[in-house]
C-alpha cells in the first residue's frame, strides 16, 4: 500500500503557496539546550535544528545562542543547509521543508505533507538555488528556485543490487545526501544501500555495501576516497569512489551519524553515546575520544584546527579534540 501510494505521488509537483497550519515553535529558555539534530553555516552565523521546530543561532563563534523568531512547524527537524549567508532550507518529519531568506531568523513553510507519513532525513543546497531533499522510503525531492517549490520523484538507481524478497519492499530509507564535486553525488541508505551519481545528481547507480546495517552518511575525502559509516560503529573506507571496500576498527559498537575534516586535515566521526573518533587526513585509523557526559552527536561542523561544534542529545556545545 505504501509503495502504491508512493508511485502514484512521483513527479507530482507541489504548490509554491506557503502552508499554514496553525502550528509555531514555542520559544524556550533552553533552546540551545533541546535535542538538535543539524547544524550548518549562514555565512559566519552558525544555524541548529532540532526537536519540536526549534531553531537556534549564534553570531559570536558559538559563545551564545539565540532562539529564531518565527518558525511556523513544531515537527522535528532534521537537516539544515544554506546556499549563502541568509538563504537556507530546513527539512523534517511530516515531509516538512522549510525556508528562510534572512539567515534564519525567520521560516515560512513550502511543503507539509503528513499524510504521507514520511519523514524528510536530510537536505542539500547550492548557491544557485538547487536544492535535493531525501527521506523514508526512498522519497526524493528537488527544487530549482531555492526551496521555494518541489519536485517529488523515486529514486530509481542502474544496477540495484539483489535482495532478499522481504527487503524494505525496494524502497529503503535515504538517510543522506552529501557532494564530493560539482558531478559526483553521495547517498547512504539503510540496509547497506550506497548510491553514487557522476552527472550531478540526474542520474544514480547502487554501489556495492561491504555490510547489511544502515548507512548514516558519507564523506568524500577528496579524488574517489571517500568513507562511509553506520550502525555498531561500521566505518569503511572505499578509494575507488565505492566500488570496493575496507573496513576501519573504530573500538566501539555505537551508531556513527556524522563525519568532517579538520582544518588541520584531519577527519574526526561522531556518534551516539558522546562518541567521537579522530583519525588521520587519509582516514587509515582513528582513535576513540569518548565524551565524559555520554550525550549522543547528531552533526558537527570544524571550526579549528581541534575544535568543533557539535548539536545532538545536550543542545550545541563546542567540543576540544586531541591535538596531533
Amino acid at each position: 500500500m505504501k509503495a502504491a501510494a508512493c508511485a502514484m505521488a512521483a513527479a507530482a509537483w507541489v504548490a509554491t503557496a506557503v502552508f499554514a497550519t496553525g502550528e509555531r515553535a514555542e520559544h524556550a529558555p533552553l533552546a540551545a539546550k533541546a535535542l538538535l539534530l543539524d547544524i550548518a553555516t549562514a555565512g559566519s552565523r552558525w544555524v541548529a535544528v532540532g526537536d519540536r521546530g526549534i531553531v537556534v543561532l549564534s553570531d559570536d563563534l558559538g559563545r551564545s545562542w539565540h532562539q529564531a523568531e518565527s518558525v511556523p512547524t513544531e515537527v522535528l527537524l532534521t537537516s539544515v543547509c544554506f546556499m549563502d549567508a541568509r538563504r537556507g532550507i530546513a527539512v523534517g518529519h511530516d515531509e516538512t521543508a522549510l525556508v528562510t531568506r534572512d539567515a534564519g531568523e525567520h521560516w515560512q513553510q513550502t511543503h507539509h505533507a503528513p499524510q504521507s507519513q514520511q519523514p524528510l532525513l536530510d537536505v542539500w543546497c547550492d548557491a544557485q538555488g538547487r536544492a535535493i531533499a531525501v527521506g523514508a522510503y526512498s522519497v526524493y525531492f528537488e527544487s530549482g528556485d531555492a526551496g521555494t517549490s518541489w519536485h517529488e520523484s523515486k529514486l530509481a538507481p542502474l544496477g540495484r543490487q539483489s535482495r532478499t524478497p522481504d527487503d524494505l519492499g525496494g524502497d529503503p530509507h535515504l538517510n543522506r545526501i552529501v557532494s564530493a564535486s560539482a558531478t559526483r553525488f553521495y547517498i547512504a541508505g539503510e540496509a547497506g544501500h550506497l548510491y553514487r551519481s557522476d552527472d550531478g545528481a540526474t542520474s544514480w547507480m547502487e554501489l556495492p555495501s561491504p555490510y547489511e546495517g544502515s548507512f548514516f552518511g558519507v564523506l568524500p575525502l577528496g579524488a574517489d576516497s571517500l568513507l562511509a559509516y553506520g550502525l555498531r560503529g561500521h566505518l569503511f573506507q572505499s578509494d575507488d569512489a565505492g566500488l570496493h571496500w575496507r573496513r576501519i576498527e573504530t573500538g566501539t559498537v555505537a551508531l556513527l551519524d556524522d563525519a568532517v575534516r579538520l582544518a588541520d586535515g584531519r577527519i574526526a566521526v561522531f556518534g551516539l553515546s558522546g562518541t567521537v573518533l579522530v583519525g588521520a587526513g587519509g582516514g587509515e585509523s582513528f582513535m576513540l575520544a569518548q565524551q565524559d557526559d555520554r550525550k549522543g552527536l547528531a552533526a558537527a561542523l570544524a571550526v579549528a584546527a581541534a575544535t568543533v561544534v557539535t548539536a545532538g542529545e545536550g543542545g550545541v556545545k563546542l567540543i576540544g579534540l586531541p591535538r596531533r
